[in-house]
């Protein structure tokens, strides 16, 4: 008898339904699963064989034979244990055929019968919502997360018996989770839901373990207005940054903060972001949907593989963790040259591909760049006095950031060494909030002006669009004339301080670029530190 259960699986970033079909037939007992298995599927066949018979379903010696449709999509993973057994139970008649339509099953199954979490159940259930699938099953650890996509009945389970209970509907536990049906199926319920009610859920897990713990804040910088200056500019435009000081003049305390002045994610990048962490294994429960942007601050040892993603079956690397949020990367010359040129590619495509013989793996990687170095070894020069490093010392330091690099930096700008006096001073310094609410605005500015065009903020331009969206009068181009011979800028970043000059136009809420405008964004071309 042949049975067909509905599952799905993820290739690269993105999900597809698989159909499982489960054909018994009398011959020479086996039990064998084809459609480009990977080796966790191949080895299902022991842990549903076992898991069966554990919990009372004694396999008749019969061949099974198991097809993953499509065929040519390559599986792996562990969660095609669930349905794989469902099918079995429906091909031998212990299950009726109509107990598993318009259903998808999700699960890996331990020995007894337990059904264990997966990655990656985000995605699947949203593309089973827009397939037409109205309930799935899941382990009881994932329910919560199909739980976030709307017009989708999740259940959880927590054993192989009570999975058979809820397909026969002889069990009435009230651990069901029911999405609101209001929003179009497949998209994804507002953050902060827990599985119980739908309620906000109010703090985070770690928020709970530190109650006092107060946010970092603008507020909390002594001094460095430039700098501050320069990442509010950065934050509005979404441009990429770098800060150049000596130790303790405040790079990395000012990165820290630069998310608390951004925008928070959209509906659409809540769920890009989510889907990531969920294939990675990363969402948690207590934070349910993604909703503040990233921020990786990787160790300068990382190798070039955990940066960008890797391994026999791809996974997203760090880049890609970062999508729609920060990268930081504090004493940017102590990374390895070749993990930083790495960064090229992704930093003009936004994305990072994976080639495997499997095929190629694509995740996305549209982040925002944020480095901070030191300008020699001991990190003092120019100051002569305290500085003991040779010319040759410093350029062979500076030189560890290779060109390329620098000139994918939007913003550059050096970070004095706080004075006594701005310590001790009394003054009004402002807040992440209030530095934010000039973001937003300059972010809405950008919305209504990219409206349409799959274009998010003022970096993300391509020459084309620089072209269209940054245009210049007769004076202001023969400005940038001036600066395009004296700086010999290519020709990239010719157009990065354009992007720049219209990201500080919108924040001044003109729609015109002035040459103060282009002024200050040439400022923050200073490399004259590498030179």
């Amino acid at each position: 008898m042949l049975s067909t259960i509905t599952s799905g699986t993820i290739y690269g970033i993105k999900s597809c339904l698989i159909q499982v079909e489960v054909d018994v037939s009398q011959g020479l007992p086996c039990f064998q699963i084809v459609g480009l298995p990977g080796s966790e599927v191949r080895e299902a066949r022991e842990r549903v064989k076992v898991a069966l018979r554990n919990v009372g379903v004694s396999l008749p010696s019969v061949c099974i034979n198991v097809n993953l449709s499509p065929a040519d999509i390559p599986k792996s993973g562990t969660m095609f244990d669930l349905p794989v057994a469902v099918g079995i139970m429906t091909a031998l008649s212990k299950l009726p055929q109509e107990a598993t339509r318009d259903t998808l099953l999700l699960g890996e199954l331990g020995l007894s019968g337990e059904v264990k979490s997966v990655r990656g159940v985000l995605p699947i259930v949203r593309e089973a919502a827009l397939g037409g699938i109205r309930r799935c099953i899941l382990p009881m650890d994932n329910a919560w997360e199909g739980g976030l996509v709307t017009g989708v009945e999740s259940i959880g389970v927590s054993d192989l018996k009570e999975t058979i209970q809820r397909l026969t509907g002889t069990n009435n536990k009230t651990s069901v989770i029911i999405c609101r049906d209001s929003a179009p199926a497949g998209t994804v319920a507002g953050p902060g839901r827990t599985p119980e009610d739908g309620k906000p859920s109010g703090q985070t897990a770690a928020e709970k373990e530190r109650p006092d713990r107060t946010p970092e804040d603008f507020a909390d910088i002594c001094g460095q207005e430039s700098a501050k200056r320069a990442a509010e500019v950065a934050a509005a435009g979404f441009h990429n940054l770098l800060l150049v000081g000596a130790p303790g003049s405040g790079k990395t305390m000012l990165a820290r903060r630069i998310p608390g002045i951004l925008p928070p994610l959209s509906a659409e990048e809540s769920l890009e972001v989510s889907s990531i962490y969920s294939i990675s294994g990363l969402l948690q429960s207590a934070e349910c949907l993604k909703t503040q942007r990233p921020f990786l601050n990787p160790h300068h040892t990382i190798t070039g593989k955990a940066l960008v993603g890797g391994g026999r079956i791809p996974m997203p690397g760090v880049i890609s963790l970062a999508h729609r949020g920060v990268l930081f990367l504090d004493e940017l010359p102590e990374f390895k040259k070749e993990t930083l040129d790495i960064l090229r590619q992704p930093l003009e495509d936004r994305q990072v591909q994976i080639a495997r013989s499997t095929g190629t793996y694509v995740y996305p990687a549209d982040f925002m760049l944020v480095g901070a170095m030191n300008p020699c070894p001991c990190g003092y020069y120019p100051d002569m006095n305290r500085c003991r490093c040779t010319p040759y010392e410093i350029r062979r330091y500076l030189r560890r950031v290779s060109g390329p690099i620098l000139d994918r930096m939007d913003i550059c700008v050096e970070v004095q060494p706080v004075l006594f006096a701005d310590i001790v001073a009394e003054r009004s310094v402002e807040s992440s909030a209030v530095i934010r609410e000039r973001v937003m605005r300059a972010r809405q500015i950008q919305a209504d002006r990219f409206a349409g065009t799959g274009i998010c903020f003022n970096a993300d331009m391509n020459a084309a669009d620089v072209e269209r969206f940054c245009s210049l009068g007769a004076a202001e181009r023969k400005f940038m004339a001036k600066i395009y011979a004296a700086m010999q800028l290519s020709a990239r970043g010719c157009h990065r301080v354009l992007k720049v000059a219209r990201t500080i136009a919108d924040l001044a809420g003109t729609e015109r670029i002035g040459e103060e405008h282009l002024a200050e964004a040439v400022c923050y071309r200073n490399m004259e530190v590498f030179k």
